[in-house]
């Protein structure tokens, strides 16, 4: 299996954003939704990248409508929401599949990587969050109910000291 930097994100609009583009930075990857409980969480996670951008954090945000339809928009849409509703300056991707025999090859990686409860690969719910150190390697994979501000002190230990 090929690493998770020699993977390529699906552009919004169409084409490819190839993830070795970010080697080298520490990546938080979720699988989101507009319509969902948990939607409030795309304001902690731009208070993350915000914060912790500038010192080596890309978050990456996956749309999915696999979890009870939350996130039936098309790409201009979704986009739409994400800035207006919470000003999020981070990459938002082109709507995916997380699951079953379309789950796009990212999450796949994402899932054998790091599995969820029990030993379980399925992403349950929107909001799933993985962790990613500078050199591609996944280190956690936290439930869709763990809101951003608690990865704090594990995005400071891959990202190091802060600079003086």
């Amino acid at each position: 299996m090929s690493g998770l930097l020699d993977l390529s994100a699906p552009k919004p609009g169409g084409g490819e954003a190839p993830l070795s583009d970010l080697r080298g930075r520490v990546l938080l990857i979720v699988n989101t939704a507009s319509r969902c409980g948990f939607t409030p969480q795309y304001e902690g996670l731009e208070a993350l990248h915000r914060e912790y951008g500038p010192r080596g954090l890309s978050v990456l945000a996956f749309p999915c409508n696999q979890f009870g339809r939350q996130e039936p928009g098309d790409a201009a849409e979704i986009a739409n929401f994400c800035r207006t509703t919470y000003d999020v300056t981070f990459p938002v991707f082109g709507k995916i599949e997380v699951n079953g025999a379309n789950a796009h090859p990212i999450f796949r990686h994402l899932k054998e990587a790091a599995p969820g409860a029990l030993g379980t690969e399925a992403i349950k719910w929107n909001f799933t969050k993985f962790l990613v150190d500078r050199d591609g390697t996944v280190v956690a994979r936290y439930a869709p109910a763990t809101p951003p501000a608690k990865l704090r002190a594990d995005i400071e230990r891959l990202l190091g000291p802060s600079p003086a």
